[in-house]
């Protein structure tokens, strides 16, 4: 009986949000602890099904919300003259959806791999990167490329809109806290609220975004020669900048000083803001520790700890 799998993970972006939009540099990182999985298991008729946390029963009822998950089975199927083949996927993700850790495109990647696996065919990542965007584009509509190609690397990535996607190397002995909020972040709503401030302060804006740009390129550069202090500095920066942009939430600001008080070298929201996740950078595992369980008890819905050192040690 044939069999698959598929995994991919979670992505972060550790500096450089809404700055990104106009034109300045971002950087994203992987974060393999948070994973995604999917399987699949032949059977002996010709009924395929799927088992996730948002739908169960044939993928010919899947959702509205899964139509770009669906474009791309269909795509497969077709690709591997598979539509009479009967098979149950199970898809398995730990990622928080509308938190701005790629949720959709991790699950994609995951499934692509896994149809790859279940055929035993194999894939390049210029043409996993590929099939990915048909959901995103489902998904997202206008799709920048970063989630799908962070989360199908183990690699950071530096990112410029319409220009650059390619991964770099870091040289970093720090520990990555995530903190979800528990609240669903607002990224389109954020979007636009920048997009205001722009036509009515342009210049106090302005200012702010090329700040942020500023911040990104200088963390480049500490990433690869080992300044974790200097670097939750930045994200103490950059946080100050996000929140006069008005992209903070109480729940965010309660959790970053949590986190400060706590022994964190700097914190900062992660993705468009207005909810999500916060990140918190910190000395070691032990101090990460004592982080999390801090973030926890101050209502923090669910924790991860990433060490920086480990990142592209196996490099793809």
């Amino acid at each position: 009986m044939q069999s698959g799998q598929g995994t991919s993970h979670a992505k972060i972006i550790l500096m450089g949000e809404h700055s990104v939009v106009y034109g300045e540099p971002a950087i994203a990182m992987p974060i393999s602890e948070i994973k995604c999985t999917v399987t699949m298991n032949q059977t002996t008729d010709s009924i395929q099904t799927i088992d996730s946390r948002y739908f169960s029963g044939n993928i010919s009822n899947l959702p509205d919300a899964m139509s770009g998950i669906s474009k791309v089975i269909i795509f497969l199927e077709n690709y591997f003259n598979g539509k009479n083949d009967g098979w149950q996927m199970k898809i398995t993700s730990m990622l928080p959806a509308e938190r701005g850790m790629g949720s959709s495109a991790a699950t994609t990647i995951a499934l692509i791999k896994c149809f790859y696996d279940f055929y035993g065919a194999t894939i390049s990542k210029q043409e996993l990167l590929k099939l990915a965007d048909i959901e995103e584009h489902i998904t997202h509509n206008n799709p920048s490329g970063l989630d799908a190609a962070t989360v199908s690397s183990n690699r950071p990535i530096w990112f410029v809109r319409d220009q650059t996607i390619e991964p770099f190397d870091i040289n970093i002995d720090a520990t990555l806290v995530i903190a979800d909020t528990g609240i669903r972040g607002k990224t389109k709503e954020a979007i636009q609220l920048v997009k205001q401030q722009l036509d009515n302060y342009p210049e106090a804006t302005n200012k702010a975004l090329n700040k942020l740009g500023t911040l990104t390129k200088d963390s480049s550069r500490l990433l690869k020669n080992n300044q974790a202090i200097q670097l939750g500095e930045y994200f103490n920066q950059a946080q100050t900048i996000l929140s006069s942009l008005k992209l903070s939430h109480p729940a965010i600001d309660k959790l970053i000083k949590i986190a400060r008080l706590n022994g964190a070298l700097g914190a900062k929201f992660t993705g468009g803001g207005r909810g999500g996740c916060i990140i918190a950078l910190t000395k070691n595992k032990i101090d990460a520790k004592i982080i999390s369980n801090a973030l926890i008890d101050a209502g923090a819905t669910a924790t991860w700890v990433q060490p920086l050192n480990t990142i592209g040690v196996n490099n793809d």
